[in-house]
């Protein structure tokens, strides 16, 4: 996988990156003490070189800084804390 940049817009509740001109992301809703990952897309020309985990990973990394809980909601996060039980404190 090459770098990638995840840019977060807390305003519009979502994190995203730009790879190939194909832009991936990743939105949440904020709830008191915890979000909710309720959607994670990853057009299909970029599929496959893991956008899709670092944009749940920054997700993640931005709950805990807040000292918040997660509630994976999509499938794709769901599955991502299974692969990554160093996330499992965080989930609500």
């Amino acid at each position: 996988m090459t770098d990638i940049t995840i840019q977060h817009d807390p305003a519009a509740r979502r994190f995203w990156t730009q790879v190939e001109g194909h832009e991936a992301e990743l939105n949440y809703r904020q709830l008191p003490d915890r979000i909710s990952i309720d959607h994670t897309g990853v057009p299909t020309p970029i599929e496959g070189r893991g956008i899709g985990a670092a944009l749940v990973k920054a997700a993640m990394e931005y709950a805990r800084a807040q000292g918040w809980k997660v509630i994976p909601a999509c499938s794709y996060a769901a599955a991502f804390v299974q692969r990554h039980p160093e996330y499992a404190d965080l989930i609500a």
